[in-house]
């Protein structure tokens, strides 16, 4: 197939929306913001596990310490994923997809050592999730 000269798509490519693409470059900047706050919320509770402070029993109750180190191999990956998320790697968006979920998880479970700070963490990850699923294939092109 032979590809127009002024937009450079093929007849069968739908045009590239900016707003597509500053979608998924705002779900990649969150995914490596989150991911070195999530890290940072991991660190914090490895070097002084008093910080937080357990309000009423749930369900999902962990020691601190395995929390912390949740939290921290988490915020790595998640920053690395958010990292090729720029660099256009389909790979990236779906595992982005997947640790944005599994963050949303942990996060839920999280709620009673942080509630305001999770429940914020679980909508950027619906965000995350809805743009790198719709507009993450645009930042490629």
């Amino acid at each position: 197939m032979t590809s127009n000269r002024t937009t450079g798509r093929t007849p069968d490519q739908r045009p590239v929306s900016s707003t597509a693409v500053g979608l998924t470059v705002f779900a990649a900047t969150m995914m490596v913001i989150g991911g070195i706050f999530q890290a940072g919320q991991g660190l914090v509770a490895l070097f002084n596990d008093t910080f937080y402070v357990v309000g009423q029993e749930w369900t999902f109750k962990f020691d601190i310490t395995a929390w912390a180190w949740i939290h921290l191999i988490m915020g790595v990956v998640v920053v690395v994923a958010g990292v090729f998320v720029f660099r256009g790697a389909v790979w990236a968006r779906a595992v982005g997809i997947a640790v944005a979920a599994v963050s949303a998880v942990l996060n839920f479970m999280w709620l009673p050592y942080y509630p305001i700070w999770s429940i914020l963490i679980i909508a950027l990850d619906v965000l995350v999730i809805w743009a790198l699923s719709v507009h993450g294939r645009d930042i490629v092109r």
